[in-house]
């Protein structure tokens, strides 16, 4: 037997913040280290974080990646253990993602990214060059200061593998296992056994299965032990790095970590042996012929064993049932680390959240429930980091820290009801019910006054007042008074999280947090500059369905039995009068269902559908209820108010990423924000197709 023991690792990284990071990288050696592994592997860009952006394009952040990489050389941690370490390197005038592989405080090679991603969230491209130069090794002379510091003059750069006395182990970074012709079919070919995937793979509901298949099928047909790393966190922006690194062995999970966690650090270890590999590879005769035939990769040849012989004291890693959270734990669990790492990392002292006791904000108030819950639990299994980030940002003094989540919620989280004359007893009470049972320092305030006040300036200035619809007022009355509502509440929400803390004595100030989902952002169906806009805003990509079936689990499993209320009662604005003959809808209001919503943001952003094109689904889709002509009509109803209302996307509140259809305009939905709201031409071709 061959028998290697390996290590791979989560780690919760901050974008350019380098002593955070390096502290990070050196703890999670020092655990693989402690364990007996001789591999360690390391997320994709970990010394200085994945998320850095144009930070990428300044020399200091490469300079500095390489102060960390000879402070971690010149010390012990890489005797006796291979590490590999993301970070980027300068050669010649071009800029790679790279893997440095560093063993016994020298560098054994340098391995550059050959296919980057560049799509969805990823921008790659804007800030690195792809290595193209497949077939050669060549010769990379380090910084001075590192030469002199390492006694070592040069490296190999390029596609190779490290081929060492009794195994070879070669790297294949994040996006490239997911291309059509994947290096580790052609490494396989050349004996290379271990792979190390380094990777800064984001959350995304449902997402998880699609990288662990591929994980799996890189091995089950080929053998090998596949290594994968991945970030876990809020590293300073939208996304949330959602861990699980994993080892396989021959398509069989044998180590999982964690998706969800507030730990800095997670390492994941295991016992494989490489025999098994080179049996199933020896079984297979159509992986002979082809590794007969192959094409040769580059090697760097390291006069070192890694393996060790059969030994009883060492027991192998058996395969595990691989854990899978549903959709409603993903979304208490990811936002609700997300908003922790926002909340230590941001110098707040906590949220606060305008909370409606409708669906929306509900769902952001049992996530930052979760939220507290998950800091208490993890401070009780002994967390140090977590316990010392809740002691500060909860004022905690004379050895106090939180031992109930609810304790914890109220010195941390506000909850305000901003009732108008609109409003129905019925949310009040939903809004105060809801704060109670998670803990929240709720307050009820009556915004008729500073409406009244502004509606009688405009009366002043104009000499007309303004009514609703109900009321006989126009459309443009109607509108504009649902939004002076809207509007106030934002900027109270904002006065109330600056200084609710100097009224109750506390430094620092609060988060507002927005609460608008995925498919009101897509309809536009808010208000600009209302109340969902904040400072965050946990659930911008995340559909109305998944909120309900979130709100039915998290009455059961958070114990918010009142959000099974919320859930049940039909979504309002409650911006209009409420007469026995009317109530406002919002699926009235908007001329669509949520369901229909959800249905229209996949065709538009997942499947790239323009107007023509989804018209055509939708026929095949809704054929046996609706005819052409009403599909038509529903396909030009939501075009129209998804162009006119797509400015909006321009100034959303910074959302967590969890859904493939969102229109987040900052990067992850690029299109234009003026548009032809009438779609001449397209609609043109759908009436014909009508016809026809």
């Amino acid at each position: 037997m061959r028998l290697l023991k390996v290590a791979t690792c989560n780690l919760n990284q901050w974008a350019m913040d380098f002593d955070c990071n390096l502290k990070n990288i050196k703890e999670s050696i020092a655990k693989a280290k402690e364990a007996g592994a001789v591999i360690r592997l390391g997320p994709e860009l970990e010394i200085t974080g994945y998320g850095c952006e144009d930070h990428f394009l300044e020399l200091d952040t490469v300079t500095h990646a390489w102060d960390c990489l000879k402070e971690i050389l010149l010390g012990d941690w890489t005797d006796g253990i291979l590490c590999s370490f993301g970070m980027p390197v300068i050669k010649g005038s071009e800029r790679y993602n790279c893997q440095v592989l560093c063993l016994n405080r020298k560098i054994i090679m340098i391995r550059p990214k050959m296919w980057l991603a560049n799509d969805g969230n990823y921008r790659e491209l804007r800030w690195f060059t792809a290595w193209k130069q497949n077939d050669q090794l060549v010769d990379f002379h380090l910084p001075n200061e590192v030469s002199k510091a390492i006694n070592q003059d040069s490296v190999p750069f390029g596609y190779a593998f490290i081929q060492f006395l009794d195994t070879a182990v070669a790297a294949e970074v994040c996006e490239e296992l997911f291309t059509p012709i994947p290096p580790h079919a052609e490494l396989a070919l050349n004996g290379v056994e271990v792979f190390m995937n380094a990777s800064g793979s984001h959350h995304q509901l449902r997402k998880l299965d699609l990288r662990l298949r591929a994980f799996i099928g890189a091995t089950h047909t080929r053998g090998g032990v596949y290594m994968y790393s991945n970030h876990q966190g809020c590293d300073g922006g939208r996304l949330y790095y959602d861990g699980c690194s994993c080892i396989i062995v021959n398509g069989e999970v044998v180590a999982q970590g964690s998706q969800f966690s507030l730990k800095d650090v997670e390492v994941v270890i295991a016992q494989v042996d490489l025999d098994a590999v080179a049996s199933l590879r020896g079984s297979i005769s159509s992986f002979q012929e082809q590794a007969s035939c192959k094409t040769t990769v580059s090697s760097v040849a390291v006069p070192y064993n890694l393996c060790q012989p059969f030994n009883l004291q060492m027991s192998l890693s058996s395969p595990l049932k691989i854990n899978y959270h549903s959709p409603e734990e993903e979304i208490a669990f990811g936002p609700g680390c997300w908003l922790w790492d926002y909340l230590r990392r941001s110098g707040a002292s906590g949220f606060l959240l305008p909370l409606s006791g409708g669906a929306d904000s509900s769902s952001v108030a049992a996530i930052v429930g979760c939220m507290c819950q998950l800091v208490v639990k993890e401070i009780a299994n002994g967390d140090e980091q977590v316990k010392a980030d809740a002691i500060r940002i909860g004022h905690y003094t004379n050895g106090q820290f939180p031992t109930d989540s609810k304790e914890f919620a109220k010195r941390i989280f506000y909850t305000v009801f901003m009732g108008s004359e609109n409003s129905s007893e019925a949310t009040r009470q939903r809004a105060k019910v809801l704060a109670d049972e998670i803990g929240s320092w709720h307050l009820d305030v009556s915004i008729d006054g500073v409406i009244s006040a502004l509606l009688s300036l405009f009366q002043t200035l104009t000499g007309k007042r303004p009514r609703y619809k109900v009321d006989g007022g126009s459309n443009i009355e109607n509108l504009g008074l649902q939004n002076i509502q809207a509007r106030i509440r934002m900027v109270l929400a904002f006065m109330l999280a600056s200084l609710l803390p100097w009224v109750h004595n506390k430094s620092g100030f609060y988060l507002v947090l927005g609460s608008s989902n995925v498919d009101e952002g897509l309809r536009g169906y808010l208000t600009k500059y209302d109340c969902s806009s904040a400072d965050i805003n946990p659930i911008g990509s995340i559909s109305k369905q998944d909120l309900r079936a979130f709100l039915r689990w998290a009455a059961i499993h958070l114990g918010y039995l009142s959000l099974a209320e919320v859930e049940a009662a039909p979504p309002t604005a409650e911006l209009e009068p409420i007469r026995s003959n009317y109530s406002q809808l919002d699926e009235v209001d908007m001329g669509m269902t949520y369901e229909e919503l959800s249905v229209y943001g996949r065709l538009r952003k997942i499947f790239r559908c323009g107007p023509v094109s989804m018209f055509e689904n939708l026929c095949y889709k809704w054929g046996s209820r609706l005819t052409p002509s009403q599909v038509a009509d529903k396909v030009k109803h939501f075009f129209k108010y998804y162009s006119i209302n797509r400015h909006k996307m321009t100034i959303l509140t910074p959302s967590y990423h969890a859904e493939s259809y969102s229109p987040e305009d900052n990067r992850f939905d690029l299109r234009q924000f003026l548009y032809n709201a009438r779609w001449p031409y397209q609609f043109r071709k759908i009436d014909q197709l009508v016809r026809n």
